[in-house]
């Protein structure tokens, strides 16, 4: 199996094949949660897709080091310089310690990527741990001259640094319309510029979170913790940095500036950005009524839901889509993908269950190709599963008796779908419909196989007690001539 990998860099606007710094190691770091409320779908799209693609490049044999930080402070409201603290106003309305917000956010996001099968990234750092490494930083930058400190306060200096060095380069934008843009702010603000943001912020009294440094006792800005954490645990220069496309500026413009200042040089070679969710055509947003948690989705109890959704339905509803695109939510677009997982997962369930013949009609190497190209194709996943979708149809004619299949290629055709299926796209077996009493595909296989064994002994009252009792489940039965093929309802 060829290990290319071809991946859009954000940087460049253009895929590129993806060669790894110090092969066979890959340094893939994401922004993680700011923990300060519930996770949503916007989370869980971007947690899934890195994901994918940590689990991808582990199929490809790599060694990956995933590091995923914690922002639990610095992250100002309406992500500005000025304001209080997301986390403090949080604990603030809760009467918590900041730190109690964190932890407790922190805890029930770690749940929900459980239960969507995330795996936990390689390591996990949190902002307030890495204050020191903050403030060499800011050293570093200043000693360059791409800083200065005002009241206490440091703060980049874009003007400075663009003389020097593109800023903008990431998310396209020209300092030129910027700062027309923002102009009628001056005069308003310590900082030289409106562009300018802050390495370092003095606390006021009422500011709890805070350190000493020898400009003041204060807290490092949202935008420095990526630069330091993400050096420090992949180094100086790294593979791959990740986000959702809301982070794409100012938050990694303004990282990528503080790496040349710091460094002498960018850190990242691929930058990957994920789409947005919209709900029926419309941002997500607390306002508009429009904002649904993940807790909520399994439970069905937002008003906008009409029934509740598991993880694994939410997760190949992800996933149903390539990554680039915006993805709509609706309920008919969750139980669209939920008839399209359950299909797949029961075909999974009968290939293990087929027996091998002498000969074979189905050609394995082609499909295997296909989903191999998908996924060499800037992770596509969308793509990835209409491949896995259409073979679906050739398991159930194998099932069925009107096409055969040898035991290599059996064993081959297993293994493709299991790999992909349950190692690369991080799925697994239903959750019934979305009901949080799991049901798993062997279970009703051995359940049917119970019933069959009945019908064998002519107790057709216990057979049919089986069936009922299954279809009360959300289990329809559908006798065949030599079983029966059952389906979720």
């Amino acid at each position: 199996m060829s290990n290319k990998l071809f991946i859009y860099n954000t940087l460049t606007r253009k895929k590129e094949q993806f060669v790894p710094i110090n092969p066979p190691f890959v340094g893939l770091y994401a922004c993680g949660p700011t923990v300060y409320g519930d996770a949503h779908l916007g989370h869980a799209r971007q947690a899934i897709t890195f994901d994918v693609l940590y689990r991808y490049l582990m199929h490809l044999e790599y060694k990956v080091r995933y590091v995923r930080n914690i922002t639990d402070v610095g992250h100002l409201e309406d992500d500005a310089d000025e304001g209080e603290d997301k986390i403090l106003v949080k604990a603030r309305l809760e009467s918590l310690e900041p730190m109690e917000v964190v932890q407790h956010y922190m805890n029930r996001y770690h749940l929900n990527m459980a239960s969507l099968n995330v795996l936990p990234p390689s390591i996990e750092p949190r902002a307030s741990g890495h204050i020191i490494e903050q403030q060499e930083l800011i050293g570093k930058i200043m000693d360059a001259g791409y800083a200065y400190e005002v009241n206490g306060s440091v703060y980049f200096d874009v003007n400075s640094y663009h003389d020097s060095h593109p800023y903008g380069q990431l998310s396209g934008r020209k300092v030129e319309d910027l700062l027309s843009n923002t102009r009628a702010l001056e005069g308003q603000s310590e900082k030289r510029s409106p562009l300018d943001f802050a390495l370092w912020k003095k606390a006021d009294p009422a500011h709890i979170m805070r350190w000493p440094s020898r400009w003041s006792e204060g807290y490092p800005g949202w935008h420095l913790e990526c630069s330091a954490m993400s050096t420090k645990y992949l180094g100086m220069q790294f593979d791959i940095h990740g986000g959702g496309m809301d982070l794409l500026f100012p938050h990694h413009e303004c990282e990528i500036a503080q790496n040349v200042a710091g460094f002498g040089k960018p850190s990242v070679r691929y930058w990957m950005h994920n789409n947005m969710i919209t709900i029926n055509g419309q941002k997500m947003g607390r306002s508009l009524g429009n904002f649904i948690t993940l807790d909520e989705l399994f439970a069905g109890d937002h008003k906008m839901l009409e029934q509740a959704y598991g993880p694994m339905t939410i997760r190949f509803f992800i996933l149903k889509a390539h990554y680039l695109s915006t993805l709509d939510f609706s309920n008919k677009a969750m139980q669209d993908a939920e008839k399209d997982y359950l299909r797949l997962m029961k075909a999974i369930v009968q290939l293990d269950a087929l027996k091998p013949a002498d000969s074979s009609t189905v050609d394995v190497t082609e499909l295997s190709e296909r989903c191999h190209k998908a996924m060499e194709d800037d992770i596509n996943t969308a793509k990835l599963i209409g491949h896995l979708l259409s073979g679906v149809t050739q398991i159930n004619n194998l099932a069925e008796g009107k096409e055969t299949i040898t035991s290599r290629d059996l064993k081959a055709l297993s293994s493709l779908y299991h790999n992909y299926t349950f190692s690369v796209l991080g799925l697994s077996l239903p959750e019934a419909g979305g009901q949080s009493e799991a049901i798993t595909g062997e279970l009703v296989e051995f359940i049917l196989q119970l019933r069959n064994d009945a019908k064998m002994n002519r107790d057709f009252l216990t057979a049919d007690r089986i069936r009922d009792g299954l279809s009360k489940l959300g289990i329809t039965v559908k006798d065949r001539k030599d079983g029966a093929d059952w389906e979720i309802h």
